[in-house]
């Protein structure tokens, strides 16, 4: 019969063979690494709301994106896509970047991230330790177009989270961070939460989520917290994709474009918040609770007190859920230095006075 017919194979058994070994590596790190914990604020003064934050900063590379770095390089494994010995490249503001070194490290790849040029120095420092290479770009923009043509230079894999995060992450369940979330509000006296306040980088958090409520049925909503000057926003209120911002001085959330992985169709509303707003946040956090985040978790927080102060003066009972992103001393020489806020055009102090008193006033 072979004469008859046209035949191919390709089949790599040595190939096939290091991928098998590399997936079961990045499933491996999964089943070491513990869920997250889920922290009950204390004692709110919006009686009858009860908030809590996830709190992401205790996974491996200390970040909310360790969970996005393994599920794009099981994607771009299982895909074909990665290839023993290939380098592997990501555009990233920071945190995607450290996660996405580790895995690659754990698997025996070489790592290039490009970055933009503000990013923090400790999280330049955490690539690094990780055994990757940072190739820094002027600016947040330029990131995409640096990534590809690297990928093309070296023959590596360009992971492109703006683009896989949506598809890569399984939003049906297999301990996805909303499938985490309800298990762990199970006992809780409002097991379902009114809302779940998520801020948006790639938007692959908020896809899965979106996704998970609406495959549950939960009653449950979603708001996404952006920060000034992201295109998020302003595209979601439009129902535009083509807008654009500027970009974001909140590190890993905000972007000057409404990436492919943001669905604008899951979200049930948006909370914009000043920069100085998202860093006083983050301070008082650490005030009230001891914990350490950086100013993505301060923009989460404040739409969170946004909306219980709005249940509360309603009369309604009911939990938040929001999420603590990252370990916040990576930030010790930007965001906790007010000589560096001022520099950056984030000094405004009496914004930060009324922040404050808010916070106290809603959460106590």
């Amino acid at each position: 019969m072979s004469d008859l017919v046209q035949d191919i194979d390709r089949y790599d058994e040595n190939g096939r063979a290091w991928v098998r070994q590399a997936v079961r590596a990045v499933q491996a790190d999964a089943t070491r690494s513990s869920d997250t914990h889920l922290l009950r604020f204390p004692s709110p003064r919006c009686r009858g709301v009860d908030l809590y934050l996830k709190d992401e900063s205790t996974l491996p590379t200390g970040s909310l994106k360790h969970r996005l770095a393994r599920s794009l390089f099981l994607y771009a494994l299982c895909n074909g896509w990665i290839h023993e010995g290939q380098t592997i490249i990501e555009s990233s503001s920071g945190s995607t970047a450290v996660s996405e070194a580790y895995f690659a490290q754990l698997l025996g790849l070489p790592f290039i991230a490009v970055v933009p040029a503000s990013t923090s120095p400790s999280k330049l420092a955490l690539i690094e330790q990780y055994g990757g290479t940072c190739h820094r770009v002027d600016s947040a923009g330029d990131i995409y177009a640096a990534a590809r043509q690297l990928a093309q230079e070296t023959g590596g894999c360009y992971m492109d989270q703006f683009t896989f995060a949506e598809r890569a992450t399984d939003w049906r369940g297999n301990n996805n961070v909303a499938e985490s979330i309800f298990g762990q509000m199970a006992q809780e006296p409002h097991p379902e939460p009114t809302w779940i306040v998520v801020s948006a980088g790639t938007g692959g958090t908020s896809a899965t989520i979106g996704r998970y409520l609406r495959y549950t049925g939960a009653a449950t909503r979603l708001c996404v917290a952006d920060p000034e000057g992201s295109a998020f926003f302003d595209g979601w209120a439009a129902g535009d994709r083509s807008v654009t911002g500027t970009a974001s001085r909140i590190e890993g959330i905000g972007r000057p474009r409404m990436e492919e992985s943001f669905l604008p169709s899951v979200v049930d509303r948006m909370i914009r918040v000043p920069d100085r707003a998202s860093v006083e946040a983050m301070r008082y956090l650490r005030s009230r609770m001891g914990r350490v985040a950086g100013p993505s978790t301060g923009t989460n927080l404040i739409a969170a007190a946004v909306l219980a102060a709005e249940m509360a003066d309603r009369g309604e009972e009911g939990s938040i859920v929001t999420l603590l992103c990252d370990d916040g001393h990576r930030y010790t020489s930007t965001y906790d230095d007010d000589q560096w806020l001022a520099a950056q055009g984030m000094g405004d102090e009496k914004l930060a006075i009324d922040v404050r008193r808010s916070l106290t006033e809603v959460l106590g």
